[in-house]
């Protein structure tokens, strides 16, 4: 029958009482762990585990490789004791689902509950509840979500943001947040990007512990990540600090003092690159080439660098609203603002309408909010810039100012390269 009585004297508390046996236990214990994923939305998720995780990841370099494996670490920690909350944040396909669902799953080895659902999903989840036809209640429903003992949000940044939406999502959020609710939660999108109130809970570092994941798309292994098709770094493969031309013999002695500290500020950057590094100046004076020679620097030892012109980025970046463009704006965009290493050359030649403005500042602020090591040249002065980068590139705790005095190169004819001009960009001759 699968149930036993205790042989216990008639005095004891389980005297009478039925309980099951060995296999019965087993067999209950099978139904209760199978319910649980049920409930969880993991039964297709079983295979995403920490033992099937790569924290080395797939042909990253040594420090893509410590920081995808200190978010490895990081998040099993938390599996063991999960206390707070986990907002794990990255690049599409760089590991952070797996992860999360990895969580998930410990929780019910361990046979406690715990819901796992990407926000669209739930979003419909909830809708579905005010159909006539629906078993339960929109209430209930929504309960049900608010209160699990441990909930996992999965790409909370992609649902529509519908009012009805974001109010739901603040309801569900400030709940979990007052009471302390364990919650982990994923997204591609940068704090100052989402919504305010939902920014204000998340930003909580008393509560939220924030993991940023650098890794590209692993979906991508195998393919050289220094190649986007942004990057155009191959164009300035000859430009290397040690072939920058000092201009020994030509310059006066305050302009080559001058130039010699500026290689020397590119070579320590290059080999610790640290918060920002913006060189200044007229148009051929170096700056580009200093600028590239870090890029190079950082390939050659093997880091990844993506080097890109800023109004290319943005023409980048709107051709991705054509109907037939290949890649979306907002993985195009992330492509560019999580970049390990970044390089922006003739940062203020972009056209400057609200819209580019907006976006540079949107890409500047979260490298800068993220201290993800960046450098920039540009020939303006920095009050001709927008004043709300400004504000960023004046923060001397975060981003060194190097001005270069030496004047546009006029070297021999053949030697331009090599001395600070820019090559042409799409077989096209640029004139500085």
């Amino acid at each position: 029958m699968g149930y036993v009585r205790l042989d216990v004297p008639i005095d004891h508390p389980n005297f009478g009482k039925l309980f099951p046996c060995t296999c019965r236990t087993r067999e209950i214990q099978s139904q209760r762990a199978e319910s649980l994923r049920l409930t969880s939305n993991l039964a297709t998720l079983e295979r995403f585990t920490f033992s099937t995780f790569r924290p080395e990841g797939h042909g990253l370099s040594p420090e893509l490789q410590t920081n995808l494996r200190r978010a490895y670490e990081t998040t099993l920690a938390y599996a063991q004791h999960p206390e707070g909350w986990l907002l794990l944040r990255g690049g599409y396909g760089c590991g952070k689902t797996h992860l999360a669902a990895a969580i998930a799953n410990v929780a019910l080895d361990k046979g406690h509950p715990v819901i796992f659902v990407t926000v669209p999903d739930l979003l419909d989840y909830l809708r579905a509840a005010y159909a006539p036809t629906s078993p339960t209640s929109y209430d209930r429903r929504f309960e049900e979500v608010r209160t699990a003992p441990l909930l996992i949000l999965d790409d909370l940044g992609t649902e529509h943001g519908t009012s009805w939406a974001l109010e739901k999502l603040f309801q569900l959020l400030n709940y979990r947040y007052m009471a302390h609710l364990p919650t982990v939660i994923t997204t591609n999108r940068a704090l100052e990007d989402m919504e305010p109130r939902l920014r204000s809970r998340l930003g909580d570092p008393e509560l939220v512990q924030i993991v940023t994941i650098l890794a590209p798309d692993f979906r991508q292994a195998g393919v050289d990540h220094t190649e986007s098709d942004l990057n155009t770094l191959v164009l300035y493969a000859d430009m290397t600090l040690d072939s920058f031309d000092l201009r020994r013999g030509e310059l006066d002695a305050a302009e080559a003092e001058n130039l010699e500290r500026a290689l020397e500020q590119a070579r320590i950057f290059a080999a610790n690159p640290v918060g920002w590094l913006m060189f200044t100046g007229t148009y051929g004076c170096g700056k580009t080439h200093l600028a590239a020679g870090i890029a190079n620097a950082r390939v050659q030892a093997g880091y990844p660098a993506l080097f890109v012109v800023v109004p290319d980025l943005l023409d980048h970046l709107r051709a991705t609203f054509n109907p037939q463009s290949p890649i979306t704006y907002d993985k195009r965009f992330e492509e560019v603002r999580h970049a390990p290493f970044l390089v922006l050359d003739d940062l203020g030649t972009e056209s400057a309408t609200p819209w580019a403005q907006e976006k540079l500042f949107q890409l500047l602020n979260h490298r800068y909010v993220a201290k993800l090591p960046t450098v920039l040249t540009t020939a303006r002065l920095l009050e001709d810039l927008d004043p709300k980068i400004r504000t960023r590139l004046l923060d001397v705790s975060r981003c060194t100012i190097f001005s270069i005095l030496a004047p546009a190169y006029r070297g021999s004819s053949g030697s331009s390269k090599a001395n600070g001009a820019k090559p042409s960009r799409s077989r096209k001759k640029v004139t500085q």
